[in-house]
């Protein structure tokens, strides 16, 4: 005689459906807590200076922790973008990055330069114009060439290749940028050429007058180098 038949026990499906829910939550937060982790931004760019005075403010409490995020704040504030140099143009000290400007015009260095129908004459390095300027001398002939370059040289350096003109009008903007810190700098410092300098600055004027306007741009654009070359020596 066969044994009774074991009744098997009824489960019910809520109670499964919670349970699985409830595991799926569990192994999402936890992926998305490491996820987090992973690719929180402050913590890669932040340097360990900075991370020293964050954690020194957050032992603060009160009217000190704000003066101490206040101080931070000014701090960094007045540290250069990231890939920027502070240049020295006499008493004007200027945040740029030479390294983005030159990265531009060498992308198109070649193709300007092909662009030169005359290669026997220079801008700016004749005679050796940029050489030996005195020191106290560089404020004013630096706010000089950036107004030459903007004013004069970007203006005209119109190509028929849009990539190009991308580039050139990339550059220009950072000449621009440079440009208003230079003048606020030259109004502020009063920042006068000697005599030497600013028969330097003529004789580039008389170079680049002497060619009509697209060739006289044309080539000063094809010598920019020149340029940030003496820009970084003197720094």
């Amino acid at each position: 005689m066969l044994g009774k038949a074991r009744k098997i026990p009824k489960v019910n499906p809520r109670v499964i459906s919670s349970r699985y829910l409830d595991k799926k939550r569990v192994l999402r937060s936890s992926s998305g807590q490491t996820s987090a982790r992973q690719v929180n931004p402050h913590q890669r760019t932040r340097s360990p200076r900075q991370l020293a005075m964050l954690a020194s403010c957050r032992s603060m409490k009160g009217s000190h922790l704000f003066l101490c995020l206040f101080s931070m704040s000014c701090w960094l504030n007045l540290m250069p973008a990231a890939g920027n140099k502070i240049f020295h143009f006499g008493p004007c000290r200027i945040s740029m990055s030479v390294t983005e400007i030159r990265s531009g015009f060498t992308a198109i260095k070649a193709n300007i330069q092909a662009r030169d129908p005359i290669r026997t004459l220079s801008i700016l390095s004749y005679p050796d114009s940029l050489h030996k300027v005195k020191s106290s001398d560089r404020c004013c002939i630096t706010h000089h060439l950036f107004d030459f370059y903007v004013d004069k040289v970007f203006k005209h350096c119109k190509t028929e290749d849009a990539y190009v003109n991308r580039k050139i009008s990339s550059i220009a903007n950072s000449f621009l940028s440079v440009k208003r810190k230079l003048g606020q700098c030259h109004e502020e410092n009063k920042c006068l050429c000697g005599q030497e300098s600013t028969e330097k600055f003529k004789q580039i004027l008389a170079n680049y007058g002497g060619l009509n306007v697209t060739s006289a741009a044309i080539k000063s654009l094809g010598e920019l180098d020149i340029l940030l070359d003496w820009m970084e020596k003197s720094h």
